[in-house]
């Protein structure tokens, strides 16, 4: 078909103009053009969302690294190792020195080695496979190696723990085989050990066989957190232990639930209620998958 000219010029067919089939196609162009620009701008806006996730995420662990340095003051790690000897009568949550607004002081990186707890706990749990554990605490971070190991050995061991479902059973060990190790590590050591993990300073972690507690979350539990600092350093045993067992991330089963042990509690509680506890009733509490592992 032969092609008007300029608007306004004599077609052949003796009209003014551009042709109806010329119109349908500026239309349709003019259309797709407005699809673009409407997917482009959907585009931004997913992206802007997703930035600022990340950004309040990243802005959460910054204040906590820059409150943890606050109260760190200028500490220098032990020249020789602090005593891993266990408490006859261990307490049931280990201390540290309050600063002067009322918080522990949280050092944020300590020698970068390890005290390991002395001696081998009973076997925990009646069936199932024996996994064995060490305890190591790192010099510098102010804590007990003996005291941090009685309490691992009291949650993992508890009646709503993972040896609720008969098939695991956890036994600590201080020599000969071992199946994982549970570190209390400083913020710093603990982005060592849990690379290429982004912990930021802020997360405990699993990676392969090590169960990092990371020791300002340790001291300082999370402002968000509805229930009592015991409860908290429960859920991150439990939570990190079972990523070893092979449990991957899941999300809160319901608004006013206790949230699964699997749940990021550190981050948010999404509706559900502080829960240390992988068993809840004497079942399985479970959620909805996560996003990942």
């Amino acid at each position: 078909m032969t092609s008007s000219g300029p608007r306004g010029q004599r077609r052949p067919d003796g009209r003014r103009g551009p042709s109806r089939l010329e119109r349908r196609q500026r239309t349709r162009q003019r259309a797709a053009a407005r699809r673009r620009r409407a997917f482009v701008l959907g585009l931004l806006l997913v992206a802007m969302l997703v930035v600022g996730v990340d950004f309040a995420r990243g802005a959460i662990m910054t204040a906590d690294r820059q409150d943890v340095r606050a109260h760190a003051g200028k500490q220098k790690a032990p020249s020789s190792p602090a005593s891993s000897s266990p408490s006859p009568s261990p307490s049931p949550s280990p201390s540290a020195s309050p600063s002067p607004s009322g918080k522990p002081k949280v050092p944020y990186r300590g020698s970068g080695t390890f005290v390991t707890a002395k001696g081998q706990s009973d076997v925990l749990g009646r069936g199932g496979t024996l996994m064995r554990y060490r305890v190591k605490v790192e010099q510098g971070s102010g804590q007990d190696a003996g005291e941090f190991a009685a309490y691992v050995d009291a949650t993992l061991g508890h009646s709503r723990s993972w040896t609720a479902g008969g098939d695991v059973r956890f036994q600590r060990t201080v020599a000969g085989p071992y199946d994982f190790t549970v570190f209390l590590a400083t913020p710093a050591t603990t982005d060592r050990l849990c690379a290429p993990l982004p912990t930021s300073g802020y997360t405990s972690c699993r990676q392969g066989n090590n169960v990092v507690a990371n020791l300002a979350r340790w001291l300082l539990g999370v402002k968000h957190w509805d229930a009592d600092l015991d409860t908290y350093r429960q859920y991150v045993i439990n939570h990190e232990v079972g990523h070893r067992l092979g449990h991957r991330h899941e999300t809160c089963s319901g608004r006013g639930d206790p949230a699964p042990v699997m749940q990021q509690q550190t981050l948010k509680l999404a509706g559900c209620t502080g829960n240390a506890w992988p068993y809840v009733g004497g079942k399985l509490h479970h959620g909805p998958p996560g996003s990942y592992s």
